[in-house]
């Protein structure tokens, strides 16, 4: 799983790159299914942060969440990517 992680009008500070990766660990029993999960940090009035999941059978899942602070922003966005991955999963083994 390739992890890219962009920030927009803004320097994402190392303390918020290191929360993500230990928010990251809570789907790593995913590194499998996923090919490249890409994040973008967006600082406008709020902070808004997108993702984007490749799954390697060729879905793409896109989710978007805005906080007015950086560290719920990631909480809510890894809570719905974890949610995504489950659901991404169920449909896999449905189909075997």
């Amino acid at each position: 799983m390739t992890v890219d992680v962009r920030s927009v009008h803004f320097d994402l500070s190392d303390k918020s790159r290191a929360y993500l990766d230990t928010k990251l660990e809570r789907i790593g029993y995913a590194k499998d299914m996923i090919v490249d999960l890409i994040f973008i940090f967006t600082k406008e009035k709020d902070f808004k942060l997108e993702a984007t999941a490749n799954f390697r059978w060729g879905v793409q899942a896109h989710l978007e969440e805005r906080d007015y602070e950086v560290v719920p922003v990631i909480d809510k966005l890894i809570d719905r990517l974890e949610q995504k991955i489950s659901k991404e999963k169920e449909k896999i083994q449905e189909k075997k």
